[in-house]
């Protein structure tokens, strides 16, 4: 499948959150030329054992279509509002939601979820359709929240860590930021530690020269990249705070944060890493999750 013809997967449940994504995703899918497709998973009635829970099983299928389409129709109507003229498709899927939507991501460019803040409970027992879609998606997931359709020249936001993933989260973050026609802001997480290996006593160690080697190499990690994209102009920060926090305080007035988790598959969710759940959970703008093999097309 092309570039041009993979959709952007909008996770569609019927609530604000839902619309919302619809018509952030909508804006998204014009700026990369890609069309939009709405997907809403079926609520699992369970096996009907006697011939009353049937009916009742019955009933509520013809009312959950019911309302699959109103809700399909409505968030249809939402993004073609936002952007007239793009191609949008709608389809009702015939199981849970997270699977849906992972089975559908192994062919989208992005799948965008409309979401409200993950709780920590939620993460350590996986009940979240979206930490499930997030550790296990074959493409990024964007998580909207708080999300602004309104063009502006806020700067994607993308975590460095020069890890395999953080690389992925480069790169896409550098995609993002050149098709808005936006800046990028790399920021790197680090602390004030002797690498280890290396014996020094603390007032002997020169720790402005630790700040600039790890300045120096941020700057190359992030030069390289951006030598593809000559139209994104990128500014470096190294903070000295968890990855987490500094991310959130440099995307205070940003149009998006890119980052990259290591956590994949269901099992995996539980170590999904603290900075990419810290995100889930904090995070009021949009929020790009990527994983290794999430690579630019």
């Amino acid at each position: 499948m092309s570039d041009r013809t993979r959709p952007i997967v909008v996770g569609i449940d019927g609530s604000e959150g839902g619309l919302a994504a619809a018509r952030w995703a909508a804006a998204l899918a014009t700026r990369m030329d890609a069309p939009l497709r709405l997907l809403h998973a079926r609520p699992d009635t369970g096996h009907a054992l006697t011939d009353a829970a049937a009916a009742l099983r019955a009933a509520v299928g013809n009312y959950h279509e019911e309302q699959v389409e109103r809700s399909l129709a409505e968030a249809a109507e939402a993004a073609q509002a936002e952007s007239p003229g793009l191609s949008i498709t709608t389809a009702a899927l015939e199981c849970p939601a997270a699977e849906g939507l992972i089975d559908a991501s192994w062919y989208a460019r992005f799948v965008v979820l409309g979401t409200k803040p993950v709780t920590p409970l939620a993460a350590l027992l996986l009940g979240s359709t979206t930490l499930a879609v997030a550790t296990g998606a074959g493409c990024p997931v964007i998580i909207v929240r708080g999300a602004d359709t309104a063009a502006t020249d806020a700067p994607v936001v993308v975590g460095v860590d020069y890890s395999e993933t953080g690389g992925v989260a480069l790169e896409r973050a550098f995609e993002m930021a050149d098709r808005l026609g936006v800046g990028l802001t790399a920021v790197h997480a680090w602390s004030h530690l002797v690498p280890a290996g290396v014996m020094a006593l603390p007032r002997l160690t020169d720790w402005a020269a630790l700040e600039s080697a790890e300045l120096v190499q941020l700057t190359e990690v992030v030069d390289e990249v951006a030598q593809r994209f000559p139209n994104v102009k990128a500014k470096c920060f190294l903070e000295s705070d968890r990855p987490a926090e500094a991310l959130i305080q440099h995307s205070d007035g940003a149009r998006m944060v890119v980052v990259g988790s290591r956590g994949r598959g269901a099992l995996t969710g539980a170590v999904f890493g603290s900075t990419g759940l810290n995100m889930l959970q904090h995070c009021r703008i949009p929020l790009m999750i990527c994983h290794e093999g999430h690579t630019v097309p």
